[in-house]
């Protein structure tokens, strides 16, 4: 009797809402982190500053790692992310607003993912 094998690659997904309330210091903060990265290039640094300036997700998309999600968990190694952020309308008191309504458009988010587009990526 033979076992299947089992793929080692996990899929972790993780969608978050936060709420920006010092729009004023997030910046700063992924101003601050653009200005450490010393591999960025200088053409793509005035781009992100200007884009982290003007729009708090992009400013957040900045500061969020998903590296820093999973570098301290043991036997494990990232391989490969991507992340995105957006400012959206949110009201929790909403029975349209749920965790898993874009359900229908997992495999849009797979070929982003896979390809690296909508955000951030590794």
């Amino acid at each position: 009797m033979s076992t299947p094998e089992t793929s080692r690659f996990v899929r972790l997904r993780v969608e978050l809402v936060v709420e920006v309330d010092g729009s004023g210091e997030l910046a700063s903060s992924a101003l601050r982190r653009i200005a450490e990265d010393e591999h960025m290039p200088a053409e793509e640094r005035v781009h992100a500053e200007t884009a982290v300036k003007e729009d708090d997700a992009e400013a957040l998309a900045y500061l969020v790692d998903p590296f820093d999600l999973v570098s301290g968990v043991p036997g494990v190694e990232l391989t490969q992310a991507s992340w995105s952020s957006e400012q959206i309308d949110y009201d929790p008191d909403s029975p349209d607003w749920g965790p898993d309504e874009d359900d229908d458009d997992d495999e849009a988010d797979e070929d982003m993912a896979r390809d690296g587009a909508g955000g951030r990526g590794l």
